[in-house]
């Protein structure tokens, strides 16, 4: 945001102060906020390889598996902080009773006909039922043996997400045993699709919300037909996290890690690693950055109400954050309230530092460009002081601006 006196009045405020207060250490529930805690430790992942009687696989199924059992779960184990990783287990191939016809579905989220997606996983249950003891803590991959030319969408989550997205309902297979956690993705699949879906089963539903919904538009995403326009849709993290964008701002590489809002929905960021800021209040934090396992500060969270806050985090490009669009200091607001990405609401979205570059691809704070952020109706002001190798000095305190003076505002 571009706040000429109210920057210089904020920078000479640091001068000034006397007393430097450290972040407030808050209990785990305040600081993390709506979050699950069972995303942690050794998750059962039960890949159901499935043909359609009408279409031929072309990619082999080994190589299928090392996609998901591997890929997969390197990027997950390094994204919890080697907290959460799977154990994997393969069945099949089994051919479906009906052609894929049968089971096509729209590429568009908001035209899926849901019955075809119930019957598409009650088809591939079924067939695996003798092979394989399901339970309700378990994660299953539906593995088409199609492209997205075939089946309509590359990859999606059933459950919880096309069966209800604020339903926890489950699904009873032959032998009695309930599924609760179902994604289904085409062989051709990018390894950011994957990471996007079955992040959804990760996050679970609580309170009648996923903890961790699609961050794009689903109304844009309806909107737009072609490809090349899948940008639009990001308004809210670009290409900031795999939750708004599957492919990744270099397709040739690993999508990039999650964002603090994502990771602290998952539990994944403990409390003592995130800076608690009350508004009004003053702290100076090293922020750390958020790909780093031996960082001491991941976010900072600054809340505004009991539902909204603001989250800081340090993306930079090591480690799962190799493949980002830039770098920097991202400013997030969220609000808890909101369930889905509609109307051009969202319970996540970046403040972006560089509107004028399209698609958030320039949207990180840094020194030597945007290095300060005033929200003068919520009494946040966020400075930039210094860069320490990849770590950032930053304050954290109440803005002083002038009455003519303008300001950089929040949501």
């Amino acid at each position: 945001m571009k706040v000429s006196q109210a920057v210089l009045c904020v920078l000479g405020a640091v001068a000034v102060f006397a007393s430097l207060g450290l972040a407030h250490q808050e209990d785990t529930d305040l600081v993390l906020g709506f979050h699950t805690s069972q995303a942690v430790g050794e998750k059962r992942l039960i890949v159901i390889f499935v043909d359609f009687p009408d279409v031929v696989r072309q990619y082999p199924i080994a190589t299928i598996s090392d996609r998901i059992l591997k890929l997969v779960n390197q990027y997950f184990y390094a994204a919890s902080y080697n907290t959460m990783w799977f154990r994997g287990e393969v069945v099949g191939p089994y051919t479906l009773p009906r052609p894929v016809g049968d089971y096509r579905i729209s590429p568009h989220n908001l035209e899926v006909d849901p019955t075809r997606v119930l019957s598409l996983i009650r088809d591939s249950l079924a067939l695996a039922d003798r092979d394989v003891l399901f339970s309700e803590d378990a994660y299953v991959v539906l593995a088409l043996g199609a492209n997205q030319k075939d089946y309509g969408m590359v990859g999606l989550c059933g459950l919880p997400g096309m069966l209800g997205w604020s339903s926890s309902t489950a699904i009873t297979n032959r032998s009695g045993e309930k599924v609760t956690r179902v994604a289904i993705f085409c062989e051709n699949a990018h390894l950011g699709t994957y990471v996007h879906d079955i992040l959804h089963m990760v996050g679970g539903v609580a309170d009648v919300k996923r903890l961790t919904p699609c961050l794009y538009d689903h109304d844009l995403q309806a909107s737009y037909q072609l490809a090349d326009d899948w940008p639009k849709c990001l308004i809210n993290m670009g290409f900031w996290d795999p939750l708004s964008s599957h492919f990744p701002y270099d397709r040739s590489l690993p999508p990039a890690g999650l964002s603090a809002w994502t990771k602290m929905r998952l539990g994944w960021i403990p409390v003592e690693k995130i800076a608690y800021v009350k508004p009004g209040d003053t702290a100076l934090v090293r922020l750390d950055p958020l790909a780093d396992p031996a960082a001491t500060t991941l976010a900072i969270k600054i809340p505004l109400t009991a539902d909204t806050y603001y989250l800081v985090e340090n993306r930079q490009p090591v480690n799962s954050d190799a493949n980002l669009p830039s770098s920097g200091v991202l400013v997030l607001y969220a609000d808890d309230t909101v369930a889905e990405c509609r109307g051009g609401a969202a319970p996540v979205r970046i403040v972006d530092a560089a509107p004028e570059v399209p698609y958030l691809m320039d949207a990180a704070f840094d020194l030597g460009k945007d290095r300060v952020f005033v929200d003068s109706a919520r009494g946040v002001a966020i400075v930039l002081l210094a860069k320490v190798d990849r770590s950032y000095d930053i304050l954290i305190t109440a803005p002083v601006v002038p009455q003519n003076a303008s300001s950089g505002e929040g949501e």
